[in-house]
């Protein structure tokens, strides 16, 4: 079994190097963060690195030099320790392999809000409220505990209307 190396990768090129390495013949993992975030108002599910800049590549054999990878596109340097590659253990590789899911060929990340966790309602009928965050619900939308005349009331919400208490 090949060793695996990390490479840095010029901003925003991880795909282009993951790709370029790929067609050089060498084994490449870029791992994946599937993540929620906040643009536009909106909360939308995006596939992003897990290592921004960086990713793991193993020759395909003893033979295959590892030189040609700080030349190739989108790859910034070969990360080093003093003049030698700094290696990564295939058992840490391989665990962050067995995390990735098969169709979205990234991890599945922990929700925004986690049950109990204050909340400040940033839009719609409640704006400038805060209300602590009780659960998902399958539609988009969450239930939230919010303590208006005089008692705690469940609320079914956009999950668009929230964001993390300050």
């Amino acid at each position: 079994m090949s060793a695996w190396y990390a490479v840095m990768c010029k901003p925003r090129q991880e795909a282009l190097a993951e790709a370029n390495l790929a067609n050089q013949g060498y084994k490449v993992f870029l791992p994946r963060l599937s993540t929620q975030t906040r643009r536009a108002g909106k909360w939308l599910e995006t596939i992003e690195p897990l290592f921004p800049r960086y990713l793991f590549v193993s020759p395909k054999d003893d033979r295959q030099s590892l030189a040609p990878v700080r030349s190739t596109l989108g790859v910034a340097s070969l990360v080093k320790f003093g003049s030698r590659p700094a290696s990564v253990p295939s058992e840490v590789v391989e665990s962050l392999r067995a995390q990735h899911d098969a169709g979205t060929g990234a991890c599945a990340s922990k929700n925004v809000f986690a049950p109990d966790t204050p909340v400040t309602f940033q839009s719609g009928p409640f704006a400038g409220m805060e209300g602590i965050f009780a659960a998902e619900s399958p539609d988009a939308r969450v239930f939230v505990l919010l303590e208006f005349l005089g008692k705690v009331n469940k609320v079914k919400v956009s999950r668009d209307w929230l964001v993390p208490a300050a």
